[in-house]
């Protein structure tokens, strides 16, 4: 079993983010990570999206709705439901939220979440029409409502999430969890560039996971999370692909590449993304 913990499926409202829409932009980061587009993004086709995904052997993709700016491009959350719905032991749906409105994001989360079918709730602040920090307190009550319900909490921190780099810093979501002890919150993008901050963060506040995804691959830095993923966070990071940018059957050969311990790969291949989102799945 495989659960790719980021993936922007072929179909629906994915096809008019600027990942899809800009061919040139998906080859230029793709290359930059010593990769190639799959062919399923170059073509926008989801039938051929599922085949790549069964034939790099992952089992199941966590898709998550956007809410941003207009580059970016938005992903309504019933587009989520509808995915899950038609492929239901395939994708794992997480509610894309806007924050700069609390109660109606909180409103959001009860219909799809707690009375719908989607998993957790997810946030990137950065990329707003007007960017916000995570640890703004206008998004407090969100996280408060998720902690009652005990509802997973999704963080985009790091790489291009934000206006400038600041946006990435660790130490904003550092206070977040600090906060909000009971709320499980996992940073996607896995709070690149500053692994080894963002490390150091996950030791201390056993609230938060990490999702490198992309930054898993041939960049600096990856020492440090495949370190901690060794020993002290065998338990709390998770694998994905940022599908589209890497395929999934080129995903799973690299990190299969790196010195990450046998007994230490099924946690970080699946064991760890169905921790955090209390998931009920058999191996």
């Amino acid at each position: 079993m495989i659960i790719d913990f980021r993936v922007r499926p072929a179909t629906r409202g994915f096809l008019n983010m600027h990942i899809f829409r800009n061919q040139d932009r998906i080859a230029r980061w793709s290359g930059n990570l010593g990769m190639t587009p799959p062919p399923s993004a170059k073509q926008g086709n989801m039938e051929l999206m599922l085949k790549e995904m069964e034939e790099g052997g992952v089992t199941h993709g966590v898709v998550t709705g956007r809410q941003a700016n207009a580059f970016m491009g938005n992903v309504p959350n019933d587009d989520i439901v509808e995915i899950v719905n038609e492929w239901p032991d395939k994708f794992i749906g997480v509610a894309g939220i806007d924050p700069s409105n609390p109660g109606k994001a909180i409103d959001e989360i009860e219909r799809v979440v707690v009375n719908g079918p989607l998993t957790a709730a997810g946030i990137e602040p950065g990329v707003l029409p007007n960017p916000m920090y995570c640890d703004d307190r206008r998004i407090y009550p969100i996280y408060e409502y998720c902690q009652r319900h005990d509802i997973p909490m999704l963080v985009m921190g790091g790489g291009g999430n934000g206006p400038d780099l600041s946006h990435s810093n660790p130490e904003h979501i550092d206070r977040v969890c600090g906060d909000f002890p009971n709320l499980t919150i996992i940073n996607t993008h896995g709070g690149y560039p500053w692994s080894e901050q963002i490390c150091f963060v996950a030791f201390k506040r056993p609230n938060l996971y990490l999702c490198p995804d992309m930054y898993m691959y041939n960049v600096p830095g990856v020492a440090n999370y495949v370190m901690a993923l060794n020993t002290f966070l065998k338990e709390r990071i998770l694998f994905g692909t940022a599908y589209p940018f890497i395929g999934f059957k080129e995903g799973v050969e690299g990190v299969q590449a790196l010195p990450i311990k046998p007994e230490v790969m099924p946690n970080f291949l699946y064991k760890n993304a169905a921790r955090a989102l209390k998931l009920d799945i058999g191996e």
